[in-house]
């Protein structure tokens, strides 16, 4: 498989194939014409007397300080390894493939002034497996994701260290075993690899990703725990929804209609159910789970954006003949789309973990057994389950605090409002790791409770994945350790397997 990027026209679902594939990558040649022409006109400037900053100026501070022509690869070249001050974990391969893809689309635009050759290599080390080792903390998010950036390209010049085939080698002995040659960085191409927000942008989608699948499996695990606990499908008349007009609550409620439809469970209790309402958890999934998919839409809208944008600085205008300082690198809208995504995962998690007290809770959950056991008093059941679903739970609260609120003055105050959106982005596969738990617990509860509710049945639906579910995790019917089957069930819902087990109509 083959993905061809068109700048400007990527789409979230071709970023996420290639997010989740090690598909080749080939940057549309369409766009080379432009390429060059932004570089022709960078190489014009640096021969030239009039200061452009970054083609023949220091940076940040120092951009008053005028460099002579031939002092621009040193310039280029000491920007990038003065910049290689990334600490904290490696970011995984697939991130960081990611990353440099976006990278191709940004310089694909024709307005960073790097030559092909550049563009060449980073297509190439790609499809060659050659991947920089990136450190993932060091960035605030603005002046571009500098720090891990700066790795990427040092690797590109033959410094720093580089994956191939599994083994981490100096980047110039990774390059040359690929058949790769490094690059000597010309007027400002340095300063076009590194200011950015391909980085943090990368993060971000990978949340969004994530998130996005755990929203469907939301869906699927609150109906199934719905209709353990026998509670009522009339909060899902699409008429409530549609009166009040939010699109994610509308699909979540249709989804969920669609899902119990047919369930002997329900038609069971329709009449003499002495309840006349069930908790929040269970009858405000839709208005819930639907504003969190609702949140996740619009980020999702704005990575895309991102995605496609020029984003370091100066820009070259090729039309207008000008090289022109700005401030495209502040990531002021992937910082937003992080902390956005970190709402929604919280609230997911928040209002499936009340739904698993509920089903564990014998004076909530309508005649269910104590902690879901057959034999409650010496088997214990689901007891701790849900207490590591409540830890997970207020973990993820405190982390979707926002992280664009917190900025902090960089670089002498020349930088002296930043995004922090790298760090936003970074917590989001944590909190999408708590939230898998916790829906996988869900499944867990809810596939016991309706068991209990045999020799009723549930959906045609929900039986399916209550067939999937049991594949994987056996009934528990006398205490045994469930680390295991937790770590089973949140892999369930993480690799979206759960969800492939129905057709649910949420795109």
């Amino acid at each position: 498989m083959s993905i061809t990027l068109v700048p400007g026209e990527a789409t979230l679902d071709t970023l996420e194939r290639i997010w989740r594939s090690d598909a080749a990558l080939t940057l549309d040649p369409a766009a080379r014409p432009g390429v060059e022409a932004a570089a022709a006109l960078v190489r014009k400037a640096a021969s030239e007397d009039a200061a452009v900053y970054g083609v023949n100026t220091g940076f940040g501070k120092l951009a008053t300080v005028k460099i002579k022509p031939s002092d621009t690869a040193t310039l280029q070249r000491n920007l990038i390894l003065s910049h290689c001050c990334g600490v904290g974990d490696t970011l995984d391969a697939a991130t960081t493939r990611l990353m440099m893809a976006l990278k191709l689309l940004s310089l694909g635009r024709g307005a960073s002034g790097v030559p092909w050759s550049t563009v060449q290599l980073i297509q190439d080390m790609l499809n060659a497996g050659v991947l920089p080792v990136v450190p993932d903390q060091g960035s605030v998010g603005a002046s571009g994701d500098l720090a891990p950036l700066a790795h990427m390209a040092a690797a590109m010049i033959g410094e720093g260290t580089a994956i191939y085939k599994g083994e981490t080698l100096p980047a110039a002995e990774a390059l040359k075993r690929a058949g790769l040659a490094p690059i000597v960085l010309g007027p400002k191409e340095g300063l076009a690899l590194i200011n950015g927000t391909q980085f943090s942008t990368a993060l971000a989608l990978t949340g969004l990703f994530r998130a996005w699948r755990n929203a469907r499996a939301a869906i699927v695990s609150s109906s199934l725990s719905t209709d353990a606990i026998m509670g009522s499908t009339a909060p899902l008349v699409d008429a409530i929804h549609t009166l009040r007009g939010h699109r994610g609550q509308i699909d979540v409620a249709r989804a969920q209609a669609f899902l119990m439809a047919g369930s002997e469970i329900r038609e069971s209790h329709r009449e003499g159910d002495t309840r006349v309402q069930d908790p929040y958890c269970i009858r405000c999934q839709a208005q819930v789970t639907g504003a969190a998919v609702d949140l996740l839409r619009f980020a999702g809208g704005t990575l895309q954006i991102e995605a496609n944008a020029v984003t370091d600085n100066p820009l070259v205008l090729v039309e207008e003949g000008l090289i022109v300082s700005g401030g495209n690198f502040h990531a002021e809208p992937v910082g937003f789309a992080a902390d956005q995504i970190a709402l929604a995962v919280a609230e997911i998690g928040a209002i499936a973990q009340r739904r698993v007290a509920l089903m564990v809770d014998p004076t909530l959950s309508f005649d269910l057994p104590p902690f879901l056991t057959p034999d409650p008093g010496l088997n214990s059941g689901l007891m701790i389950a849900e207490v590591t679903t409540a830890a997970l739970m207020s973990e993820n609260k405190h982390m979707a605090n926002p992280c664009t609120t917190d900025s902090t003055p960089t670089s002498a105050n020349q930088e002296d409002h930043v995004s922090m959106a790298a760090h936003g982005a970074r917590r989001l596969a944590k909190m999408n790791a708590n939230l898998n738990v916790i829906l996988g617990v869900e499944l867990m509860c809810a596939a016991q409770g309706i068991e209990f509710r045999a020799p009723l049945t549930t959906s045609p639906a929900l039986a399916a994945v209550m067939k999937r579910v049991r594949a994987t995790i056996p009934a528990i019917v006398e205490d045994r350790m469930l680390a295991p089957d937790i770590e089973a069930a949140a892999a369930l819902v993480a690799d979206g397997i759960l969800t492939d087990a129905v057709d649910l109509p949420v795109t």
